[in-house]
């Protein structure tokens, strides 16, 4: 190479540096911000819901939290209304995230203020804490569920600009319509299948992954009636190859069938399938339906059995296995 032929590509090579330097920092820009890369980076956000023609799209981390949203509010026996208000406001302070920044003190899903008496920082990062938290102000305020989602949300929020919520309303409602089990089989996530963890059923009968499940689900829930595991093991009443033969599997009781119970289980079911790439579900069945890590690209699926028994049509049970 000559001297010229170097000198010539000195800037070239320059401004490639600095192009790619300035893409960096629009990235760290943006993903700081929460917002979503899809468009540049590909599609990054496998869960959907979809209720009414209405679609809504969320990454992984953004489910988990509207499916915990959702189902706190079940447990506190709120309208779907008050899981509405609840999304919009995610929506709008932290685009449905965890976040440990914010706005001077603020933090987490609603972007709480400790300054504000919210909370201990540490207290406002628990997603349940501050969820209940916002539930608890909410229920204070006269006549919320026929206040415009926005009106109700600013009651709550005193922020700067209480209008701004408005905008989350339509998939705030499609997202609680069916993470509160009013839209059956109406949100599914795209996973990879499970890898097999190899574990084995410890002293309560359950695997450490299927123990988890079924903490997980008491916390958000409350103390469901549950079973299909034993301490040492259960030997039949399951069919033929079943994960619960291996404690791999539990079973969530909502009895008898009745409207009320059948959303209670789909909220459950919806949840188990948000939160399913976190905790290695590989299954969730109920209701004549069937959700599975391996083709979950199809969404719920009719569950095909030859019998017309309520328990093995799973009309009474939400059950979940995991690898």
């Amino acid at each position: 190479m000559t001297a010229t032929s170097a000198t010539r590509r000195a800037p070239l090579l320059l401004g490639i540096v600095l192009a790619i330097a300035v893409l960096a920092v629009g990235v760290v820009l943006l993903r700081g911000a929460g917002s979503s890369l899809d468009g540049l980076f590909g599609n990054d956000a496998p869960c959907t819901a979809e209720v009414d023609g209405h679609t809504v799209e969320l990454e992984a981390d953004q489910a988990e939290q509207a499916a915990l949203i959702s189902a706190l509010s079940v447990r506190r026996e709120l309208p779907a209304r008050a899981a509405s208000i609840a999304l919009a406001t995610a929506y709008q302070e932290s685009k449905i995230r965890n976040l440990d920044y914010g706005d001077r003190d603020s933090l987490g899903i609603f972007q709480q203020r400790p300054s504000q008496g919210w909370g201990e920082p540490e207290q406002i990062m628990d997603p349940h804490y501050a969820t209940n938290q916002f539930y608890a102000a909410l229920e204070q305020v006269d006549g919320y569920g026929d206040l415009p989602i926005d009106v109700a949300a600013q009651e709550v929020q005193r922020s700067a600009d209480g209008s701004a919520y408005a905008q989350h309303e339509p998939d705030a409602r499609a997202l609680a319509s069916a993470l509160t089990g009013y839209s059956e089989a109406a949100f599914s996530c795209e996973v990879d299948a499970p890898a097999d963890s190899g574990q084995q059923p410890g002293p309560s009968g359950l695997t450490d992954n299927a123990s988890t499940v079924r903490s997980q689900v008491r916390q958000a829930f409350g103390p469901l009636p549950d079973g299909g595991y034993a301490p040492e093991g259960v030997r039949s009443g399951h069919m033929e190859g079943s994960a619960h033969y291996d404690g791999q599997a539990v079973d969530f009781f909502f009895r008898p069938v009745t409207p009320g119970n059948q959303r209670m289980g789909w909220a459950l079911a919806q949840f188990l399938v948000a939160n399913a790439e976190r905790l290695d579900v590989a299954t969730v069945i109920f209701d004549d339906r069937i959700w599975t890590a391996s083709r979950s690209s199809e969404g719920w699926r009719d569950y095909e059995v030859d019998s017309e028994d309520p328990v093995a049509r799973h009309l009474d049970h939400v059950h979940v296995d995991v690898a």
